[in-house]
This record gives C-alpha cells, sequence and structure tokens, in this order.
C-alpha cells in the first residue's frame, strides 16, 4: 500500500472508522475512472472538493453524478495549491477526512440515497468503502444540506 494512504487509513481508524484501501491498478481520479474501477454507479463516487470561502478552506463531500452550486453556497473554487495546503493530499487523491487539520466541511444529502459510497484514499490509485452512514458521523461537524 502507499504510505500516503496508510497514513489515511490510520487517520480514519483513529477517528473510528474501520476501513481497508483498496489499491488500484487503474487510475480513480476521476468519478468515471473510480466508478468503474470498484463497479459502483458514478453516483456512488464520493468527491472530496475544495472551496474557499472568505480566504478559508471548506471541503465539500458531493456525490458523483452532482455538481456544486458553489456560488448559491457562497463558494470559490480552490486551486491545486490550496487545496493541497488545507487538506495535506493532491488534487485526484483527496479524502473527504482525515486531512492535515480540521476543516469546515458540507455533505451533499444526496449521498443518503447509498448504503455504501467510495471515496479516494490519499492518491488517485487508492479508494475505500464506507457506509454512508458512518462517513457523516465520523464528521459531526460537518452539515448535511443540498449542495446542487
Amino acid at each position: 500500500m502507499h504510505p500516503t494512504a496508510a497514513r489515511l487509513q490510520e487517520r480514519l481508524r483513529e477517528r473510528g472508522l474501520t476501513i481497508s484501501v483498496v489499491a488500484l491498478d487503474d487510475s480513480a481520479r476521476t468519478v468515471a475512472e473510480a466508478a468503474a474501477a470498484v463497479g459502483c454507479e458514478p453516483a456512488q463516487i464520493v468527491k472530496s472538493l475544495v472551496f474557499m470561502r472568505d480566504g478559508e478552506p471548506v471541503m465539500v463531500l458531493c456525490a458523483g453524478d452532482r455538481r456544486v452550486a458553489n456560488t448559491r453556497l457562497g463558494l470559490s473554487p480552490a486551486n491545486a495549491d490550496q487545496a493541497r495546503a488545507a487538506t495535506g493530499f493532491s488534487i485526484g487523491g483527496i479524502p473527504p477526512l482525515g486531512h492535515d487539520r480540521e476543516l469546515d466541511t458540507v455533505i451533499d444529502e444526496s449521498l443518503r440515497r447509498f448504503k455504501t459510497v467510495w471515496c479516494a484514499a490519499g492518491t488517485p490509485h487508492a479508494v475505500f468503502e464506507v457506509s454512508t452512514a458512518a462517513l457523516i458521523d465520523a464528521i459531526p461537524s460537518a452539515r448535511v444540506v443540498d449542495v446542487g
């Protein structure tokens, strides 16, 4: 397992999430690639997106089949450097939690359609499956809202 994915797996265990990181031969950088690699529908892929609000990063966890209405939410997209500085991970492998620091987090309520979802695990070649309820519970300060 890639050291970054192993670090994330340990951070998630510390938060009470027992997950198993899956190392993929193919890239899971995009929703389509990730869904094909794990055999789920694209909507079950959690997009972990970093936005900015008043100079501070905000993590938005969005279902793979939806787009974030960032203007309505008062957010602007972070650039790659801002996303890495906020999370400790590069775009294409940003996990939904387990970042270098706690982030203001917004979760797409439509993820509740699924019993389980798939998330990036720190690299474009590592993912993990988690129950949607457990993911939401693991980020107690997060707000679950309509992000679309």
